[in-house]
């Protein structure tokens, strides 16, 4: 299996591209802060996973680096609720994109609750 055939992988990827493209429509004057953070959080979320998932023959560097992107993941939560604040986005928009990461939190609580089934040892 690769780690881009997981479903924290996938489903995290998708939101990383999600935050990406509502993120373009936030002002010039956030460019380098609150856009930048989350698009770099909310990818990490997936980069995290796919380290992991590397090195799942070590089940303490597996479980450490996905506990790293459910950081990340509550991280992307946060400045989402910034965006909304600032009125960068709208509820719905906000709501779309929390109920995933919400879920995407779930999935890699799993993979931490069981490592086994990933390959740790």
């Amino acid at each position: 299996m690769r780690f881009q055939d997981l479903l924290a992988y996938k489903k995290s990827f998708a939101l990383a591209m999600k935050v990406f493209e509502v993120s373009k429509s936030f002002p010039k004057d956030e460019k380098y802060s609150l856009t930048d953070q989350v698009r770099r959080s909310s990818r990490s979320v997936t980069a995290n996973i796919s380290e992991s998932y590397r090195k799942r023959r070590f089940p303490k560097h597996f479980v450490s680096k996905l506990t790293d992107s459910d950081a990340e993941n509550s991280e992307t939560q946060t400045w989402l609720e910034f965006a909304l604040a600032c009125k960068y986005i709208n509820q719905e928009i906000f709501e779309d994109l929390f109920k995933d990461s919400e879920e995407i939190g779930k999935l890699i609580n799993y993979m931490i609750n069981n490592p086994e089934k990933f390959g740790a040892k």
